[in-house]
């Protein structure tokens, strides 16, 4: 074996024997893990289903039984035969309802909010769970274990990747999780929808991942008070969340929102993941730009993170 192939050797030993710490962490720590999944059955239980936009759209709300019944006594005061109103009634209701529906299809490119809002909580899970990544890097060099790892010959670009490897995997499984939860509460698979597409989405998670990450490490890489990663932790993921189309499309914000989202990770990422699992129509050309763009930010941001690991990550 050559120099290099025993380098190259060394640092995929390097890479996995982290990366596998860092999941013992969590695997073995039960606790945790459910409380990671509780989260979001939470949001998509409580937001999910009290936010039930759909039955605003209803022909219950857009007809009350007040209006229902002004409309027949107006038709009555007009001598309208008395068997004809109730006829005329339902084919007014059955408007209303297919207006509802369309309604919720130009706006949310789907007749279930509750769909449009779960994909939405596939992004939520991915985005804190490796918000907390940066918070490894800041636990690890207080219990002297980031010391150990920089005495050995594993370069301290492994020890970064290792962390945004593990919070990734960890994020693709919870996401995987999280689809099934939701296919319980409700969840509809667009017409166009193929099994094979899931494939697509935990690919663009693992891309949004590896970013998010690498982006909370970077910016508490030197940090060694723990106050400061959940600190960052607490300003960055509300607004990459909610400027973003994760519970309501961009079109419908404001036009200054709409610039932010345009330059959200999560915005194009839930995009993604909508056209694979619930629009009925796919557009490809736009699935590919998500795919771009996401990819590209997931480049820049991990090598920026390399980058600031071996320039400051000290003991």
């Amino acid at each position: 074996m050559s120099q290099s192939d025993e380098y190259q050797a060394h640092r995929l030993h390097g890479i996995w024997a982290l990366t596998n710490r860092e999941l013992k962490k969590w695997y073995k720590a039960p606790v945790i893990f459910t409380l990671s999944i509780i989260q979001p059955i939470l949001w998509m239980g409580l937001l999910g289903k009290a936010m039930n936009i759909s039955a605003l759209f209803g022909s219950s709300s857009l007809m009350p039984q007040s209006l229902t019944t002004s409309i027949a006594a107006s038709l009555a005061s007009h001598q309208m035969p008395a068997l004809q109103i109730p006829g005329f009634m339902n084919d007014l209701g059955n408007l209303f309802s297919g207006l509802g529906n369309t309604v919720l299809k130009n706006t949310f490119g789907t007749t279930s909010y509750f769909s449009f809002m779960a994909v939405g909580m596939i992004a939520f899970t991915a985005l804190f769970t490796t918000a907390f990544s940066g918070m490894s890097v800041v636990w690890d060099r207080r219990l002297g274990f980031l010391n150990k790892a920089l005495s050995t010959p594993v370069s301290r670009g492994v020890i970064i990747f290792a962390k945004v490897l593990s919070a990734t995997l960890r994020s693709m499984f919870q996401a995987g999780i999280i689809i099934l939860i939701a296919l319980a509460f409700g969840l509809t698979f667009g017409a166009a929808f193929n099994p094979i597409y899931l494939l697509g989405v935990f690919a663009i998670i693992f891309l949004v991942c590896i970013g998010l990450s690498s982006l909370f490490i970077a910016i508490t890489i030197r940090s060694t008070r723990m106050e400061t990663p959940m600190a960052v932790m607490n300003l960055i993921t509300l607004p990459l969340m909610f400027a973003s189309n994760a519970f309501f499309p961009t079109s419908v914000m404001p036009s200054w929102l709409q610039t932010v989202a345009q330059f959200n990770p999560m915005t194009y990422t839930t995009d993604a993941i909508r056209q694979l699992l619930v629009y009925d129509t796919i557009d490809f050309t736009k699935v590919a730009l998500d795919f771009a763009y996401v990819g590209i930010f997931a480049v820049i941001v991990a090598t920026i993170g390399i980058v600031l690991s071996w320039r400051y990550l000290s003991k």
